[in-house]
């Protein structure tokens, strides 16, 4: 049995708050005890139909569409294999643990949060769900520390489909060996970031610390804190004998927040492909991967022994495709099954996903351009990104936007041949 420590703190001072409308979807399971529930106002939100309470909870509406991406690739696993057991390592208010539930249909969530003076909103908002179905538990709340949660779950060989692991700052990779081990093969595991200094280069030994990487200032910086924490993912289940995949990779704005979906699966990466150091020229603007072998022997083409400077290298990390271009159009599928986009609803998401199928595009390298830095480079005014991506195609280059970047594109084309494209546009 799971024992719960009232005296254990959050490891996070972000942990989340949230009811559900009682008209809610057909497809949504009995709610009961609905009327019964008493709550402030001034703390209740709605989100997908769902109203909750957010009590004290840290809680951004900002973050619904990671919470969209989770629901609906919960639903594509209960789908394809039946049953479904989630375990939320730090619920907040229990909005996603909830949404679990209702739209995922989960069999059972283990909504768990360090933080037991959350436990009234947290009962009060997934009470709003039968809490027994036959002599089945659908739901049980705990309070523990995340890693005693996951690792008391190992040792009792209670293994689960799903972990959502939302923590704060870089924590996250100190959750996910204890993740793996009590993940069933085959499973999922979300796990998220909001480390933005270590991605933009400025903490290199604390990002070496938390992922085993030495990250350098670079252009795309918003991109290797993807690709930064996907790597710490595949270090950690490696050394459980384990490999991961990521599905989708997702990078909000707001916190800034990074949030990736990994498969774990028996067996390590059969080579080290996807798994190296990135180097960045400053003096031409193109990337490159590098393996480990060619370690001691980098150099960009455009420099020599004496512009050495120009070039910085981050790693080692994840430079395989962030996204999983056939997982991606099933949730897209489900979303329109479900209403959630098209139609004018739902823009934002339909949006999102579009542009992940865009950007798994296998021709298409790590990092994005950014065209102001092109047109500071070709000395011209900022080109559009419809216009340059359509001289981009007719030349026969890969390009696609990038979720991460507004004003950026992700493409095969070397930056010479973008500031060459440029210049054309603008007539010199």
């Amino acid at each position: 049995m799971l024992t719960i420590n009232p005296k254990t703190l959050s490891p996070s001072p972000f942990i989340h708050k949230t009811l559900i409308n009682p008209k809610y979807s057909s497809t949504s399971p009995k709610f009961s005890n609905f009327n019964s529930l008493i709550r402030c106002k001034c703390n209740q939100v709605t989100e997908r139909g769902i109203l909750f309470d957010t009590g004290e909870t840290f809680f951004r509406q900002e973050s619904a569409i990671g919470r969209d991406l989770g629901v609906l690739s919960v639903a594509l696993y209960k789908q394809s294999k039946g049953q479904l057991r989630v375990l939320d390592a730090m619920c907040g208010c229990g909005i996603r643990s909830l949404r679990y539930l209702v739209e995922s249909k989960a069999d059972f969530v283990l909504a768990n949060d360090a933080n037991e003076s959350h436990r009234r909103v947290i009962l009060e908002n997934l009470a709003q769900v039968e809490r027994f179905q036959g002599e089945k538990k659908r739901w049980v709340v705990t309070h523990c520390e995340a890693n005693r949660v996951l690792t008391d779950c190992y040792l009792q060989r209670d293994y689960f489909d799903f972990i959502d692991i939302d923590s704060f700052g870089s924590d996250s990779s100190f959750f996910l060996r204890a993740a793996f081990s009590s993940l069933k093969l085959d499973g999922l595991v979300y796990v998220t970031s909001t480390d933005g200094y270590s991605s933009g280069g400025h903490r290199p030994f604390h990002s070496l610390a938390a992922y085993g990487a030495y990250v350098r200032p670079m252009p795309y910086a918003n991109e290797l804190g993807l690709r930064i924490l996907i790597g710490g993912a595949v270090r950690e289940a490696s050394v459980l004998g384990y490999h991961v995949t990521p599905l989708f990779s997702y990078y909000s704005y707001h916190g800034p927040v990074f949030r990736v979906l990994l498969r774990m699966n028996r067996g390590k990466l059969p080579d080290n492909r996807d798994y190296g150091f990135i180097c960045y020229c400053y003096r031409c603007g193109n990337s490159q991967a590098v393996s480990w072998s060619e370690l001691g022997r980098i150099r960009c083409p455009c420099s020599n022994s004496k512009d050495a400077a120009s070039l910085v290298v981050s790693g080692p990390m994840w430079t395989g495709p962030l996204h999983s271009a056939a997982y991606i159009m099933e949730m897209l599928n489900l979303a329109e099954q479900w209403g959630w986009v098209g139609n004018g609803a739902g823009t934002d998401l339909e949006k999102l996903l579009k542009r992940m199928v865009e950007e798994s595009d296998p021709r298409l390298p790590f990092g994005y351009i950014k065209l102001d830095e092109v047109a500071c480079r070709a000395q011209t005014n900022t080109p559009s990104i419809r216009t340059i991506m359509n001289s981009l195609h007719k030349e026969g280059y890969a390009a696609s936007r990038s979720h991460i970047a507004s004003n950026a594109i992700k493409t095969d084309c070397p930056m010479a041949g973008c500031i060459r494209i440029a210049k054309i546009l603008h007539g010199c």
